[in-house]
């Protein structure tokens, strides 16, 4: 079954409200094995609302209505979709009974466009509003099935999930669940890694692999659907496997992980502490870190090193190596993270100079950065990175460039 998402309401449109009720229902209808190929957004113009239940009507099998019950003029969605289907409204006694109770209890006196709630598509299947006034309506017509519900989440959430989604099961022949696991990458980019797994994109049915690129990383949203759930991850795990062959290398979480929370679990794990000296990030791989709860033991400190002074001074950096290879560069960077390690006692050092831009610093281009590990007993590993962008975003990737390469280390050397 494909169905298509309407929200009827001018105040969406304008900005006002945000329309949580498509994402919402897309989520549940997924869950059901429905496909949502369209979300519309219209305004309170029955004109407008006709051309887009038009439209629907072409590419779903189930339209999926919300707002537009309510009391007032514009709210047109049952009376606009009545004519179309060739009906008309009846009350149903049930809600307007509720309602009268209502201004009832309430002590008001209700007036006659309150009465306006009440009404439905005659024929319709009526759903109970638990937590308002408008009831929603289940219908069907031309072979296309229409569901009504109220804008406001509070009564359409639940009005969908115990009276509208028991409905849709019912005329669905064979429900399908759509299961879905997001794959995290950093250090490659969205064309190398599609190239790499390029055969297994282009073979792709069920389940099948979307790339996202955004914010210096690249995501793979693995889909399948199967009647059940277990076969369905079981598909998404084969596809997995065969992804994480070929680029696995780059893989550091699934869903809604960050890769400083990738980083703060395994030192965590490890039982390891970290130190940090920062230039141009200026404290922001700190500020990722302490910002997870539970970091208080693991992290040691940090010194914010923007000038060479501080450099010096605090972190002991040889004036030779400044006036030679100068701040920005590998020998400053490698004395920086071990030096900070051995100030703060412990266990990994990390140290991050360069340029973030907009302008040149010693001869060197913005988004040349040097990044240093240091630990105990290892050789200090030097990452001399290149990149491009706005200066914030240099410093952003800086930081999570840090954190993949620890993500490395912990790999290969703990």
């Amino acid at each position: 079954m494909n169905a298509e998402v309407i929200a009827v309401g001018s105040e969406l449109l304008l900005g006002q409200i945000t329309n949580t009720n498509a994402r919402f229902l897309s989520q549940h209808l997924a869950e059901i094995g429905v496909n949502i190929y369209y979300h519309t957004v219209v305004g309170d113009n029955e004109e407008r609302l006709k051309a887009a239940v038009k439209l629907a009507k072409s590419r779903a099998d189930l339209i999926v209505f919300s707002g537009g019950l309510g009391p007032t003029k514009d709210d047109l969605t049952k009376e606009t979709i009545a004519r179309m289907l060739g009906t008309t409204l009846e009350y149903n006694e049930e809600a307007l009974a509720g309602i009268q109770a209502y201004f009832d209890k309430t002590g008001r006196v209700m007036t006659e466009n309150n009465k306006k709630q009440a009404l439905v598509i005659k024929g319709s299947t009526v759903l109970k509003n638990d937590n308002g006034m408008a009831p929603g309506m289940f219908t069907k017509a031309d072979g296309k099935y229409y569901v009504l519900l109220p804008g406001p989440p509070r009564e359409m959430q639940p009005m969908f999930l115990n009276y509208g989604r028991p409905e849709i099961v019912n005329v669905i022949e064979k429900v399908e669940r759509i299961e879905s696991r997001v794959l995290r990458f950093f250090g490659i980019g969205e064309s190398t890694l599609e190239t790499d797994i390029d055969d297994i994109l282009m073979k792709q049915t069920n389940p099948t692999i979307a790339p996202l690129a955004g914010d210096g990383e690249v995501t793979l949203r693995i889909t399948a659907k199967h009647e059940s759930s277990d076969e369905a991850f079981r598909m998404i795990q084969q596809a997995e496997d065969e992804i994480l062959e070929r680029v696995g290398h780059y893989f550091y979480g699934y869903d809604e992980t960050t890769i400083a929370a990738e980083l703060a679990d395994q030192l965590k794990e490890k039982k390891l502490t970290i130190a940090a000296a920062e230039s141009l990030t200026g404290g922001l791989f700190l500020g990722e870190l302490t910002a997870i709860p539970g970091m208080s033991t693991h992290i040691k400190g940090g010194i914010v090193c923007y000038t060479n002074e501080v450099k010096k001074q605090v972190l002991g950096v040889k004036s030779d190596t400044l006036s030679r290879y100068g701040a920005v560069s590998s020998e400053c960077a490698k004395e920086l993270a071990e030096n900070v390690r051995n100030l703060c006692e412990s266990d990994i050092g990390i140290s991050f100079t360069g340029v973030a831009g907009p302008d040149p610093l010693e001869g060197h281009e913005p988004g040349t950065v040097f990044l240093a590990i240091a630990a105990e007993g290892l050789e200090t590993i030097v990452h001399p990175l290149k990149m491009v962008g706005s200066r914030e975003g240099v410093r952003k990737r800086t930081v999570k460039y840090g954190c993949h390469y620890l993500l490395q280390a912990f790999a290969e050397m703990f």
